[in-house]
C-alpha cells in the first residue's frame, strides 16, 4: 500500500513538472493564474509564461533581476492592458496599419469594428496580444534546456477569422538554454490563398538598478522607415541618422528600422548596456525590421522584432514596400529571436 501511495505521488509530481540536473520546467500559479516557469539554475535565469494571456512571457529574471520592463505586481493585469509589459505577441499584424482595413492578394478586407477586437482609427498590435486561446502542447526539461510549446488554432475562432480571413495556426516555443532565451515561432498557412506575414513582438528591456540616462544602445540597422504624423510608415526609407552606439538619454524614438547588419549566423544584434551590464536581443534573418521605442520618463528601451515595417501589407499593395513576406498555401514559416545578458 505504501509503495502504491509513493508511486501515485510521483506520477502527480511528474504531471506538473519536468526537471534535469540544471534545468526545470514546471506548471505553477501566480495570483490564481496558471503559469509555467522555466529555470536554468547554472546561469541563474528564470522565466515565467502566462499561456492564457497571449502566451506571454512576462518575466525574465537574471540572478533575481528582471531584464524585462513593466511586469505588473499582479499578472492578471495582462488581461486588461496590452502595454502591461513582458513580451506581447503582435499578430496577424505588428504595430500600426494606416486604415481600418488591409489589402492581400489584390483584395481589400475591411475590419468589423463592432466586434471590438480591433482597436482605434489606426489599428495597432493585431488581435492576439491578450488571447486566451493558446493551448499548451509540451512542458519539458532535459540536460539541454527547459522549454514550453503552445499552439493557437486561429481558424477555429469566428471573431478572428472575420477580421483576418486566413486559416492559420501558430506554434510558439520558449526555450531556455545556457542563459539564453529563444522565442521560436512557427506559422502554418491552412488557407487556399497566399497569406501575408506581417507579425512581430514587443519586448521592452531594462537594466535594473541603473538609470536609463546612463544606458548606451547599440543597433544593427542601416535604414529607418519614415512615418507620418500617426507614426504609420509611408514606405520611404532613409539612412539611419543616429550614431552607433548612441546614448539613450534624451532619446524619444518610436521608429521603424530595417536593412540590418548581421553576424555569421544571420542574426542582427540590438542591446542596451551600462557599467559592464548588458541586455541583448538577436533577431533571426526573417525578422527584417524592428521598431525601437524609447519613451521619455520610463526606465525602458524596446527593441521590437518585426517581419517588415509597420503597415507593410498596405504599402506592398501600393507598390511602396516590396519586402512583405508572403506564405504559400500549405506552407510553414518559422523564425526565432534570442535574449541574453551579461554582467547582471
Amino acid at each position: 500500500m505504501r509503495i502504491r501511495v509513493l508511486l501515485m505521488a510521483l506520477c502527480a509530481t511528474l504531471s506538473v513538472a519536468s526537471s534535469a540536473p540544471n534545468y526545470k520546467a514546471e506548471k505553477a500559479s501566480d495570483h490564481g493564474m496558471d503559469v509555467v516557469r522555466l529555470t536554468d539554475a547554472a546561469s541563474g535565469v528564470e522565466v515565467a509564461i502566462a499561456p492564457s494571456v497571449g502566451d506571454r512571457l512576462y518575466e525574465m529574471k537574471v540572478h533575481g533581476k528582471n531584464v524585462l520592463n513593466s511586469a505588473p505586481d499582479n499578472v492578471v493585469d495582462f488581461r486588461r492592458r496590452v502595454e502591461a509589459g513582458g513580451i506581447p505577441f503582435l499578430a496577424p499584424w505588428a504595430n500600426r496599419l494606416g486604415e481600418q482595413d488591409f489589402w492581400a492578394n489584390g483584395k481589400k478586407y475591411i475590419f468589423n469594428m463592432a466586434l471590438g477586437n480591433v482597436q482605434g482609427p489606426v489599428p495597432i498590435h493585431g488581435l492576439l496580444a491578450t488571447s486566451p486561446f493558446w493551448e499548451i502542447t509540451e512542458v519539458k526539461a532535459d540536460r539541454r534546456s527547459a522549454r514550453i510549446t503552445s499552439r493557437l488554432q486561429f481558424w477555429r475562432f469566428p471573431d478572428l477569422m472575420a477580421q483576418w480571413p486566413f486559416a492559420q495556426e501558430y506554434e510558439m516555443t520558449y526555450e531556455l538554454s545556457k542563459g539564453t532565451l529563444e522565442t521560436r515561432l512557427v506559422v502554418t498557412n491552412l488557407s487556399a490563398d497566399p497569406m501575408p506575414i506581417a507579425l512581430g513582438f514587443h519586448p521592452c528591456f531594462r537594466i535594473d538598478g541603473v538609470d536609463r540616462d546612463e544606458w548606451i544602445a547599440r543597433i544593427a540597422a542601416r535604414k529607418r522607415a519614415i512615418a507620418d504624423d500617426r507614426l504609420v510608415a509611408t514606405g520611404e526609407l532613409r539612412p539611419v541618422d543616429l550614431p552607433n552606439p548612441f546614448p539613450v538619454k534624451g532619446q524619444a524614438l518610436d521608429t521603424g528600422f530595417t536593412d540590418f547588419a548581421r553576424d555569421a549566423d544571420g542574426r542582427a544584434h540590438f542591446s542596451i548596456e551600462s557599467g559592464g551590464k548588458k541586455v541583448e536581443v538577436l533577431l533571426g534573418s526573417k525578422y527584417a525590421a524592428a521598431n525601437i521605442y524609447t519613451p521619455r520618463g520610463r526606465q525602458t528601451v524596446c527593441f521590437e522584432p518585426m517581419t517588415g515595417i509597420n503597415n507593410a501589407v498596405n504599402l506592398y499593395h501600393e507598390g511602396k514596400y516590396p519586402d512583405l513576406q508572403i506564405l504559400a498555401p500549405g506552407a510553414t514559416w518559422s523564425e526565432s529571436f534570442w535574449i541574453r545578458s551579461s554582467g547582471i
